[in-house]
């Protein structure tokens, strides 16, 4: 019952960060011409599957040392608690080039914008992921012996 109920618990925390995109894209409707209102849309429905895609195949192995290339008995145990966790971690890794396209909204073409999104969702956000809650190249090892604590990401 315990893990079924954490599996539900982060889902539905995956699912309100998968509705701030909603909210992305409707903050950039509104800062766009009225012209270019379906192409923001577009952009921003683009710019998850491309992250999607980043973060699969590339990211969440810098990041966690992992990967999905294993037999499906393997990724559903524990009611499938490595596939949610998966798409909680998608959807925040997919916010962020969402929020770089806000702020280049009507200033960047579609194709560079979308290599920029590839690059931040499959290895620039992963490392610094990795960093914070897999303590990726030692660095939290380091801030606790230099400061007496690790860093702790209150947000995420």
């Amino acid at each position: 019952m315990q893990n079924a109920s954490d599996v539900l618990f982060i889902l539905i925390g995956a699912i309100m960060v998968l509705a701030m995109h909603a909210g992305f894209a409707f903050l950039e409707v509104g800062t766009v011409r009225k012209k270019n209102q379906v192409n923001a849309l577009v952009k921003i429905i683009t710019d998850f599957g491309v992250s999607t895609i980043a973060y699969f195949f590339i990211g969440y192995g810098i990041a966690y040392g992992l990967n999905f290339f294993e037999p499906s008995p393997l990724l559903t145990e524990n009611n499938g608690y490595a596939l949610v966790k998966f798409f909680f971690l998608l959807t925040f890794a997919a916010a962020i080039p969402a929020i770089v396209s806000g702020g280049i909204a009507e200033r960047a073409k579609f194709n560079p914008q979308l290599i920029a999104t590839f690059l931040i969702a499959g290895f620039v956000y992963p490392v610094f992921e990795g960093i914070s809650w897999n303590g990726l190249f030692g660095i939290q090892n380091w801030l606790e012996n230099q400061f007496g604590a690790a860093f702790h990401d209150f947000a995420g």
